[in-house]
């Protein structure tokens, strides 16, 4: 039986866990300006994924599946301005973007991704 491997854990959440090869990290948000838009916070968000992904081992690259949330659907082409431009060209993973009320009024956009390792 593989170990599971939790980084950044408290009592709530792990941001990172790795189990059998695979790297699931929890939702990824800005961190919250209610001045920054939604491009500004899915680069933001994007920044935070790639330094996770880094430190368990993987990238971009490796992306199985994402989830992107978005408190205004709105924001869907904002979004995915940043999201294809940080996306290597043939790495697009399978995908879900939903609206939803995320945690805090200021938050636009919260990513989650699974990766290869």
């Amino acid at each position: 039986m593989s170990q599971i491997e939790r980084r950044h854990t408290n009592a709530r959440m792990s941001k990172i866990v790795r189990h059998a090869g695979i790297i699931y990290l929890c939702g990824q948000t800005s961190s919250g300006s209610s001045a920054s838009g939604a491009a500004e916070q899915t680069r933001e968000v994007l920044s935070r994924i790639d330094t996770l992904l880094a430190e368990a081992g993987s990238g971009r690259d490796r992306l199985l599946t994402a989830t992107v949330y978005l408190r205004d659907v709105a924001d869907f082409a904002a979004m995915n301005e940043g999201w294809e431009a940080w996306l290597p060209a043939g790495a697009a993973p399978a995908r879900t973007t939903v609206e939803a009320r995320l945690a805090a009024p200021e938050l636009r956009v919260e990513i989650t991704v699974t990766a290869a390792a």
